[in-house]
């Protein structure tokens, strides 16, 4: 179970307001005004739970994905700092961990982490914590969560494994990179649905803090394949998702998911007016370039109760031929064999 202890609860952070741009992970900051319109700007009446955690949020403030803290870091950077203070926690699956990782990581399941932070290790003893998957996707998701816990030092490996070594990324990005429906995208301006209340969370708690700890403790026990959708699942009935392209209107316009509405990174989550556009009886897919923000936003939408569901892969799974020969023009981030370091790993 996470618990908030006095030291953390300076860290903890209202993520979206400012998070990562999709268009290259760089950052920017929220407008100043964005904080007062969380709790401000909604038209519909929202339910009290929604209410308290709002409020919970805005009072502890902006922290995740600052100019000064970004949650995503470069397998090149966490290579440079190994022999510094630094916990690398890989959250792959146990016998995909003995066949190989790197030196010094510690395996915990993805479902264990509150446990592990928790009781196993003193985490503020560390500069910075560093969550390892496959492909950078679950670690995101999994860092987003730990940071609104309040682990403020936590960060996502960008790439996962596949990014360390060429070993790791066959079977992984260098199999999954697709144009298979590069001749299904739209370019059509899909309207926001009809504003309406936040999802009811039924925790049965009373204040802020208690209903935050209460629904990171659900998302956790439900493992993070729950959090994941495929392409091939979307484009087979689009019509069965409320599909949120995260990304710059340039990209959006230039083609994407048959349906798919665009909200704007920095200025729809945490704003209340933009999130009662989001359905609460319908299956949430939130996409990016590459999937590592969308699993950052799509935490923070199922912390607030949505079925929200982050496309494993990103644009990469769908439109890769278009990514990258738009890839100066339009600023995309194909996956190729460049981003592979050939770093050493043991298995021991």
């Amino acid at each position: 179970m996470i618990h908030l202890k006095s030291g953390s609860k300076v860290w903890l952070l209202l993520f979206v307001l400012s998070i990562f741009s999709c268009s290259g992970g760089q950052q920017k900051q929220a407008d100043e005004n964005s904080t007062a319109q969380v709790a401000t700007t909604a038209k519909v009446e929202i339910n009290p739970e929604a209410q308290l955690l709002l409020d919970y949020l805005v009072e502890m403030g902006d922290y995740a994905n600052s100019r000064d803290f970004p949650s995503l870091i470069k397998p090149s950077s966490v290579y440079e700092e190994l022999d510094k203070n630094m916990l690398i926690v890989d959250i792959r699956r146990p016998d995909i961990f003995k066949n190989g990782h790197i030196k010094g990581a510690v395996n915990v399941e993805f479902s264990k982490l509150p446990d592990y932070f928790t009781n196993e290790i003193k985490p503020f003893e560390f500069d910075k914590i560093v969550l390892v998957c496959y492909a950078g996707q679950v670690s995101s998701y999994a860092t987003s969560l730990l940071r609104l816990a309040g682990y403020g030092n936590v960060y996502a490996m960008r790439w996962g494994m596949s990014g360390w070594n060429k070993d790791f990324a066959e079977g992984s990005w260098l199999d999954v990179v697709s144009a298979a429906y590069e001749d299904q995208l739209e370019t059509t301006d899909n309207e926001k649905a009809t504003p309406h209340d936040f999802p009811k969370l039924n925790t049965g708690k009373n204040t802020g803090e208690e209903i935050m700890l209460a629904r990171l403790d659900t998302l956790f026990a439900q493992g993070s394949s729950a959090a994941l959708v495929y392409a091939e699942d979307i484009f087979a009935n689009p019509g069965n998702y409320y599909t949120i392209n995260y990304d710059r209107r340039d990209k959006y316009e230039s083609g994407h998911i048959p349906g798919a509405i665009r909200y704007k990174p920095n200025a729809t989550l945490g704003i209340v007016s933009e999130m009662q556009t989001i359905p609460t009886d319908k299956e949430v897919v939130v996409y990016c370039n590459t999937g590592h923000n969308s699993g950052f936003a799509t935490a923070y939408l199922r912390l607030f109760g949505y079925n929200a569901k982050t496309l494993t892969y990103g644009n990469n799974a769908f439109m890769y031929d278009k990514m990258v020969a738009q890839e100066q023009s339009l600023s995309w981030m194909p996956f190729t064999e460049a981003e592979i370091e050939n770093y050493p790993y043991t298995e021991e």
